[in-house]
């Protein structure tokens, strides 16, 4: 029964996403599926209501870090994450294009550190170029079709700062086919694009989250900028 309750949720995301790329606003799902969930996160397919499991395990093994750095979380949706690099006493920025989703992440967490805001990754702040120590971006980019993507990269590629990092977690797919979608995962020739805005790969894992998904390739790389 639960996997059929994943199945239908699966179905509906991609019907607002194929209604939202057909008026040309790929991004303008999101609102969508957060304000129908209405406060249940069981609608909303990628919310565990904890931190990125990779997400943790790089923090684990990355320390120390520097108390103070500024950290920015791209799609923050519901905060786990960025609640997690809060308590590390990053300074940390989250933003959503879903004002849903940032009104859920205020009420979770009332008394956080983190700066939550809306922001639209086609249309960032201009303060906030090359102005971050640490961006985590997870399964934005794949959630959003190739004919955005070089603008997507280029965005995200702008927000990290002179030897900051970039913690990118990930679908990939072998081929330079369009997939179908969504999501649509990474080709190698997307993820090179990163490198040519100034960023160089420093560690990369190749994972699955679910054993019935062992053909779901997934990757968690790490980037620096010099």
């Amino acid at each position: 029964m639960q996997e059929q309750q994943f199945e239908n949720l699966r179905l509906y995301v991609q019907q607002l996403a194929t209604e939202a790329l057909e008026k040309e606003q790929p991004s303008a799902w999101f609102e969508i599926l957060y304000a129908k969930a209405e406060g249940d996160a069981t609608q909303i397919p990628w919310a565990k209501l904890v931190p990125h499991p990779y997400l943790q395990t790089w923090l684990a093994n990355h320390q120390p870090l520097v108390k103070g750095q500024k950290a920015l979380i791209i799609g923050c949706g519901l905060g786990d994450d960025a609640e997690a690099l809060a308590k590390l006493e990053f300074e940390v920025t989250a933003f959503d294009i879903s004002p849903t989703a940032i009104s859920w992440c205020q009420q979770r967490f009332p008394d956080s550190s983190v700066n939550y805001v809306v922001a639209d990754l086609f249309a960032l702040p201009t303060e906030w170029h090359l102005a971050f120590d640490f961006v985590f971006e997870c399964r934005n980019i794949q959630a959003l079709p190739l004919n955005v993507r070089s603008s997507v990269i280029s965005s995200i590629a702008s927000l990290v700062a002179p030897d900051g990092t970039l913690l990118l977690i990930t679908r990939v797919r072998d081929t330079e086919v369009e997939p179908s979608g969504p999501p649509w995962p990474l080709s190698d020739s997307e993820l090179q694009q990163l490198e040519s805005f100034g960023l160089q790969q420093v560690e990369k894992i190749v994972f699955c989250d679910h054993p019935q998904e062992m053909d779901i390739k997934q990757v968690r790389i790490e980037y620096q900028r010099h």
